[in-house]
Formats: C-alpha cells, structure tokens, sequence
C-alpha cells in the first residue's frame, strides 16, 4: 500500500480527539461523578466486549487502585442469553460500546438499571440504544473511524473512565495527569518502534506481557497483532507467563513487554529480560538494564495513566508492521466495524 491508511491517520488523530475531549464532556462527567459520590456504590460492574472489554480491564485496576472499590465484568450473555438480571441496587455499571448498538451490551445495560445499578454509557455514537438506555451517557466525541481496528476510540474511552474517576475520587494528581494526556500521547505518537519489524519476520506468534492497567494494554495489543497481521498474538501477566507458557518460547521467538512507570515496572521488566536471556527476542518499554531491547516510550507521570501511553506507540507500529507484511490494516479479513452479537 502506498497511500496512508484510515488507521494510521486515526494513529494521527488520538492526542487531538483525546484533547477534544476533554474540553467538551466536563458538564457529563461532573454530573455523573456527582450522582457516583451520591449513591457511593458498594462495587462496579463493567459491560464490554472486543477493544471496549480492554478499556473496561484498563478502568478495572484505575478504580480498585484509585478507590478500593472491586470492579468486575459481567457478561453481557447473562441478561441476553440466560435471561437473568443481577442484585446490582448497591453497583454502578459501566457499559462501553463504540456503536452502542450490539443488542448483548444494550441488554446488559437495560438488565443493571432494572436491577437498580446506576449506568453509564460510554460511546462514540450518541443517539445510540446503550445511550438511550443509560442514566449518564458520556459521548466520545472521536469522529468517523474508517479503519475497523479501533484505535482513537480505545484510547478516548480510556481516558473517559481516568477522567471520570478523577472527578468521582477527588483525586487532583490524576486529574493533572489526565487533563496533560493530549501532551504525552503526541509524545507517544512519535515514538519509533520500526526496530521491532524486522525481528518478526517469520513468526506467526508471540506473547505480550503487562502487569496491573498494563495487562490491559496487552489484552488490547495482542487483539491488534491478531486482527492487522494475522498474528497469533497472546497476552499474559508477566506473573503468570512462567506457569506454563514459557514452555514454548523457543530461541527466537518474539516476546513485547509493555513496561509502564508503576509498581509493576520491575516484574515486567525482570520477566522480558529473563525471557531474553533464554533465547527469546525480546524488546521492552523500560529502561531497566538487561538482555531485552529497548524500546522508546512516552512518560506521562502518574502510574495510572502511564500505559495508556504504550498502546499508542503500538498502534504506529502494528499499522507499519500490516504494511510490511503486505495487508490491509483497515479492512482485516472476515472482520466488520460494528459487531452485534446477542
């Protein structure tokens, strides 16, 4: 492909739409951090599927980390397959679709407001059902995204839920951190990871290791190299990698660690290097010394927002690493844009 992509332009558009943001969903977020303090929820459910589920693991740790509240998802198939609703009259549910159309997260959504749960959507289309059927909607404002490998909207429902849960917690560092995103994500933007291209040449599969907000970002790298290369990508806790799985990493076989600036930077680090001194190619964002390579990345200075960071710089890289294997980023094979299941 010659012409720049929909997904590399969206790669483009993320500090700007992230800034876009912000400067208009304040009043939303105010009101429904105000209803949160409120009700004062004894846990947080989360409705989400593909990319969305991603983010919902991302706000998972956020919130545990930020609140102390347990956060889990529920599976939307409990309402639109069994047919069951939840004990949720002390839960707040989060429910994120880019569409808000798929009638599996609507139903979810309509079951926990039945069931007492205050609902919040958070969605790329307005008019939407799960917007329709939510006591907060909290709009995206991302634009059209062409390319059916979501990026732009992955990170803006991200940084919907930090910047939510900053209002909800009081929280002024991550307030600061998240108000500074559109700085740190154009940072992100440039970083290059085209080292990385040449040492997957020949492999059709490899592990992605995070650990805490950052396994999230793995969830969501290991989705992209599966749906732009026909990649067998798998991700995995760099606390659980070595309870099996090791056993095929054979010499050479590609390993990413998405290392963030948090708690967890030393185990993710520690397990790219180990795998490295084994045999593995392995390439790491971190700047602790060791057999893995380096890869550059964008410091944002909170521990909560630092992996988001990560997953823009791979978002340039897969999109790259699609082209020089001779695919379409935009159009993967056998996927749509909107996905409904029941």
């Amino acid at each position: 492909m010659t012409a720049q992509t929909h997904m590399r332009q969206e790669v483009d558009q993320i500090p700007a739409v992230v800034a876009g943001f912000l400067d208009t969903a304040t009043p939303v977020l105010n009101a429904a951090a105000a209803r949160l303090r409120e009700v004062d929820p004894a846990l947080v459910i989360t409705v989400a599927r593909g990319s969305s589920d991603h983010a919902s693991a991302y706000l998972k740790y956020a919130i545990e980390l930020t609140l102390g509240l347990p956060v889990a998802s529920v599976g939307p198939s409990i309402a639109s397959i069994y047919g069951k609703d939840l004990k949720l009259d002390r839960a707040a549910a989060l429910a994120i679709s880019q569409s808000g159309k798929s009638p599996d997260i609507v139903g979810m959504a309509q079951s926990a407001r039945r069931s007492g749960a205050t609902t919040i959507a958070v969605t790329n289309t307005m008019n939407s059902p799960l917007a329709q059927t939510s006591d907060f909607t909290i709009d995206l404002h991302a634009g059209v995204e062409k390319s059916v490998a979501a990026t732009k909207t992955f990170v803006t429902s991200v940084v919907a839920g930090l910047a939510l849960l900053a209002r909800w917690s009081g929280d002024s560092d991550l307030n600061k951190a998240v108000q500074s995103l559109p700085d740190s994500l154009a940072r992100a933007v440039a970083c290059d990871w085209s080292d990385m291209i040449p040492a997957l040449d020949g492999h059709s599969a490899l592990y992605v290791l995070g650990r805490g907000p950052g396994f999230a970002i793995a969830n969501e790298a290991a989705l992209k190299f599966k749906e732009t290369c026909g990649i067998q990508g798998e991700s995995y806790s760099a606390a659980e990698v070595m309870h099996g799985p090791v056993s095929i990493v054979t010499p050479g076989y590609p390993v990413l660690g998405l290392a963030a600036r948090d708690a967890a930077e030393a185990s993710v680090a520690d397990m790219a290097h180990k795998l490295a001194g084994q045999g593995a190619r392995a390439f790491l964002t971190s700047d602790r010394p060791g057999a893995a390579s380096r890869l550059p990345f964008s410091a944002t200075g909170h521990p909560i927002t630092d992996p988001l960071s990560l997953i823009v710089s791979f978002y340039g890289f897969v999109e790259a690493l699609a082209r020089h294997r001779g695919l379409n980023p935009d159009e993967p094979p056998m996927l749509r844009k909107v996905t409904e299941t029941i």
